[in-house]
């Protein structure tokens, strides 16, 4: 199922606009251009329109928000909507503040999403309108689990409806849902959160997928997710004596550059609930 939708990216090559998170910004350049896509970076209120118009899908992180993006990510964002364009949120740390969560209810009131995209903490806080997070990091006691797959994604599907988007959970199980339809995503490794910036790679390369593939948004999205856990696998097992976080991801971003359709197809762990 995911061999054409790797194929499209690479025959298109998507130019997708990201404000984004100043921490990452280079890692997540680096992930477009990796999976076959094209990357531009512009954050600036007399940039962004015209950025947007000439882009063919946008990625807005609230990673390092503050009080000069915020008009850009809504100008923006308004902007790929009249356009049809499809725009992805990942509302980096979304309960943790008041100005996150503020700004991420906002855009949400303000821009359609085709895509949002966050841990558990975030999706419930944007879900409840309010809640609690230590820093981007999902609470313990807020983690998806095989126990408790049958409670989330009901819920998950309800606000998909509700916003009319994917709604992607990642952590140790990935959930990518639209509102009848919910991929359970089993790939990655543990030691992808010794990275900084896996998730905002991920948002980049979702954006890809998604403007490559605007017909199967949803297995597009899927996809994407798939693919950055396969990449966590390869690279891991690629790993030597002496390697460490940095050396693991740039190994990374090299599997994500060398995985095909086929090597995708056979990797991806999913079902489909």
């Amino acid at each position: 199922m995911f061999q054409e939708l790797v194929t499209r990216v690479k025959d298109t090559t998507p130019l997708i606009h990201n404000i984004t998170n100043y921490v990452t910004v280079n890692d997540v350049a680096n992930v477009l251009l990796a999976c076959g896509g094209s990357p531009i970076m512009s954050d600036d209120i007399d940039d962004v329109v015209d950025i947007t118009t000439i882009c063919g899908g946008l990625n807005i992180n609230i990673g390092t928000l503050n009080a000069r993006s915020i008009p850009s990510m809504l100008a923006a964002g308004k902007r790929a909507n009249e356009l049809g364009h499809p725009v992805l949120l990942d509302p980096v740390g979304a309960g943790a503040s008041c100005l996150r969560t503020e700004t991420a209810n906002r855009l949400l009131d303000e821009v359609q999403f085709a895509v949002i995209r966050g841990n558990i903490s975030e999706i419930k806080t944007l879900m409840q309108g309010s809640g609690s997070t230590r820093g981007v990091d999902a609470d313990v006691a807020d983690r998806v689990t095989d126990d408790n797959l049958d409670t989330v994604i009901p819920l998950l599907k309800d606000f998909a409806k509700k916003m009319n988007s994917i709604i992607t959970v990642t952590g140790a199980i990935d959930l990518v849902c639209d509102d009848s339809r919910c991929f359970v995503i089993r790939n990655g490794r543990a030691e992808m959160s010794s990275i900084t910036g896996t998730g905002c790679q991920l948002s980049g390369l979702m954006t890809a997928y998604i403007t490559a593939n605007p017909d199967q948004k949803l297995e597009a999205a899927a996809a994407a997710v798939c693919l950055m856990g396969l990449a966590g696998e390869i690279a891991w097992s690629r790993m030597q004596e002496g390697d460490g976080n940095s050396t693991y991801r740039n190994r990374i971003i090299d599997a994500i550059c060398h995985i095909d359709g086929d090597t995708l197809e056979k990797g991806a762990r999913y079902e489909l609930r």
